[in-house]
């Protein structure tokens, strides 16, 4: 009996570590606006608040961040930038490659003294798209 019981704790203490070796993180949107760049490279006006409500998931484990948007945003991490913190943000930033193998950078930042309000900001050269997300 006594040798069941360590078979048990054995077997629930391998389920709790293969959880911790892969994380998902999911989130739902809310919203997102768009940044360009100008002919003369100067950046323009952040777009009109547009409501959407789209799946993200960042997969540490396939080491990817998906937005499931009408056509699906697949961003592949290459590189984990070390998280940064301020009086007003919690950034987490990922150096990424798109569907399309452009290269750009990706931060999930969590704004502190607006009710820690969450961000994801998808940055190119000549744009950039935010989306306002939630912890699902």
């Amino acid at each position: 009996m006594n040798s069941l019981r360590t078979y048990i704790v054995l077997l629930f203490l391998a389920f709790g570590l293969q959880q911790v070796q892969s994380q998902s993180y999911h989130f739902k949107t809310s919203g997102f606006s768009v940044l360009q760049k100008n002919e003369r490279g100067k950046w323009g006006n952040w777009s009109a608040l547009e409501l959407v409500n789209l799946s993200v998931v960042l997969d540490t484990d396939k080491h990817r961040i998906v937005v499931y948007s009408q056509e699906i945003q697949l961003f592949n991490i290459l590189d984990y930038i070390e998280r940064e913190e301020n009086d007003t943000d919690i950034v987490y930033s990922f150096m990424c490659k798109d569907n399309d193998g452009k290269e750009c950078k990706l931060s999930i930042i969590t704004r502190k003294k607006q009710d820690f309000r969450k961000q994801l900001y998808i940055n190119y050269d000549n744009h950039i798209i935010v989306y306002n997300i939630f912890t699902v």
